[in-house]
């Protein structure tokens, strides 16, 4: 990966040292989500993956940034830190918000040649699939849905004060992915691999499995048992999956 330095430690964590690694894992988190989220896969695939997760604007060590509130700006953003030509083989690994980001990514690398080596999406329908959703128009209603989807800390959760400061970049990050669009006929051509739970109220399996459309390479479709954030309860059998892939 390429890009200013303080660019890239602006965008991209890395919470695992490696050496000689046999591929690159791109995290992207959920709404609301911050790279830490996959500091567990990182220390899970290290050292023989290099695991970098992608830090959003407005969050964190970031929250004084200007948020972004539109997916294809952020996908815009985070392509243009990939080196034009990666050095050992990458592969994109996105939840929720993070599986539209990755999918948008991918297309943008495989549009310059550079097509992943895998790109796997969690906790998301096809990127056409669309419900009328309108959360971002309502602090009470995102908050609501983040506690209906047990999507932060639970320190956070019951603390009222915490979850207001939170908001901006939660309706920031609920719009992106409220307002998105896909062509039915966007695709990639890497292997897809979807991840979901068989109780999402976000996805239902018939829904995860409409990216079969958007990719013309391989697909798998796994189910899980769990809700939206399903991936903590198997994240030995996820992790595997994912170190398989290089």
């Amino acid at each position: 990966m390429s890009a200013s330095p303080s660019e890239e430690a602006q965008w991209l964590r890395r919470y695992q040292p490696t050496e000689n690694p046999v591929g690159t894992l791109l995290c992207l988190p959920h709404a609301g989500g911050s790279a830490s989220f996959f500091l567990p896969v990182a220390r899970a695939l290290a050292p023989d993956v290099d695991v970098v997760a992608v830090q959003y604007p407005g969050r964190q060590d970031r929250r004084t940034e200007p948020l972004i509130d539109d997916l294809g700006t952020l996908a815009d953003r985070i392509h243009a830190l990939l080196a034009p030509a990666p050095q050992r083989p990458l592969a994109l690994f996105g939840h929720s918000m993070g599986a539209l980001l990755a999918f948008e990514v991918a297309r943008r690398l495989e549009a310059d040649g550079h097509r992943p080596a895998h790109l796997f999406v969690s906790g998301r329908r096809g990127p056409a699939t669309y419900r009328d959703e309108r959360a971002h128009r309502s602090d009470d209603e995102i908050m609501a849905e983040v506690r209906a989807l047990s999507g932060t800390a639970s320190a956070l959760l019951g603390d009222d004060e915490m979850m207001r400061a939170a908001l901006p970049s939660l309706r920031a990050d609920y719009k992106a992915v409220e307002t998105y669009r896909c062509d039915p006929d966007a695709s990639v051509t890497c292997p897809v691999t979807v991840l979901t739970g068989d109780d999402d109220p976000k996805t239902t399996v018939d829904e995860a499995k409409a990216w079969d459309g958007h990719t013309t390479g391989a697909f798998d479709l796994r189910v899980f048992a769990g809700g939206h954030f399903f991936l903590g309860a198997h994240a030995l059998e996820i992790n595997q999956l994912l170190k398989r892939s290089f």
